[in-house]
């Protein structure tokens, strides 16, 4: 008789476990929304619980989704938590300040060799900005056996280090009614030289694309000091946005948030501080019109020490990772 090695055996049983696990990962077919806007939630459950059927799906609804309803599903029972949302939200019937926390479908019986799909519907609040991802944690339930896709990564993490990552949507911004979205890879990059404030680099400022009627922009841009003092950017402008604030985005509760920096960003000595999206960036607001792709846009940035310093920023597709369309490159940043 032939003897499996040990250590074949091993590795096989690991493969096994693991593969077992992927392949039970609960998933959402939608993987993008955008802010003001309904979202279609459907859970796909393609595996059960180590040959186990799934008899429970549970999925909890993110602070800044609002008006959560589930989809009734024949041969299951939906129950929903109701709670207080942490700041009242305009939903499209006025502000909400409670709502659906949780939606459950208890009572079927999904067999580990078929898939199902559940579904629910909310609305993405303003409380996501283009760029930001938001996470839904899920539970399975099986007759024996259950998994929590609940971990959500934490700043500068991504979700394939986590074992049981809860599945995420990103934010991008609306696309414009009855417009051609032309491919980023058709867009042209402008290239702009670095150019030099006193002992300041400014590299790559580039601003996104605003669908119709939008009424904010983000700006974005890498900055190096190469002198012995601190110098801090306090503001930017454009002729086409009433006023521009430095935001910072952080996660808070597997959501993803904003806020403005007080006191303006310090760069200090020998340090590169890159403007990128999903990490600090300008928001330039209350557009008068909004920038277009392959565009370019002159506006100005403000130092304490460098001065007010004129820009020309590229304006790449909406949703764009870089000024390009690319994905963003691997720069140190604050």
């Amino acid at each position: 008789m032939h003897r499996i090695p040990r250590a074949e055996l091993c590795a096989a049983l690991v493969l096994t476990l693991s593969t077992t696990v992927a392949l039970a990962h609960a998933t959402l077919e939608r993987k993008e929304a955008s802010p003001n806007a309904s979202y279609r939630g459907v859970i796909q459950i393609t595996h059960g619980c180590d040959g186990r059927p799934t008899t429970r799906v549970s999925v909890t609804i993110p602070e800044g989704m609002v008006g959560a309803k589930p989809m009734p599903k024949a041969g299951w029972q939906i129950a929903t938590a109701r709670g207080a949302y942490e700041r009242p939200y305009q939903s499209f019937h006025g502000s909400v300040s409670e709502g659906v926390k949780t939606i459950t479908w208890t009572g079927g019986e999904l067999p580990d060799d078929q898939i199902d799909e559940f579904t629910f519907f909310a609305r993405v609040s303003d409380a996501f900005a283009p760029g930001s991802t938001v996470y839904f944690p899920i539970e399975q339930d099986c007759t024996t056996g259950q998994y929590r896709w609940s971990e959500v990564p934490a700043a500068g993490q991504s979700a394939k280090d986590l074992k049981s990552p809860a599945p995420g949507v990103r934010i991008v911004a609306a696309a414009q009614k009855g417009a051609v979205q032309v491919p980023a890879a058709l867009v042209p990059a402008v290239q702009v030289p670095a150019m030099k404030a006193g002992d300041l680099s400014i590299e790559t400022p580039w601003m996104r694309a605003t669908p119709g009627g939008a009424k904010v922009a983000g700006g974005y841009v890498r900055i190096t000091n190469t002198g012995s003092q601190p110098d801090t950017l306090t503001a930017a402008a454009i002729p086409q946005a009433e006023r521009g604030e430095i935001h910072a985005m952080s996660m808070e509760g597997g959501v993803m948030r904003m806020a403005t920096v007080e006191g303006g960003l310090t760069i200090k000595p020998g340090e590169t501080v890159e403007l990128k999206p999903g990490g600090l960036h300008l928001m330039f607001q209350d557009l008068k019109s909004g920038p277009k792709a392959g565009e370019t846009v002159q506006g100005s940035l403000t130092f304490a020490r460098a001065g007010t310093v004129p820009v020309t920023f590229t304006v790449a597709p909406i949703g764009a990772q870089g000024p390009g369309g690319e994905a963003a490159g691997g720069h140190s940043h604050h």
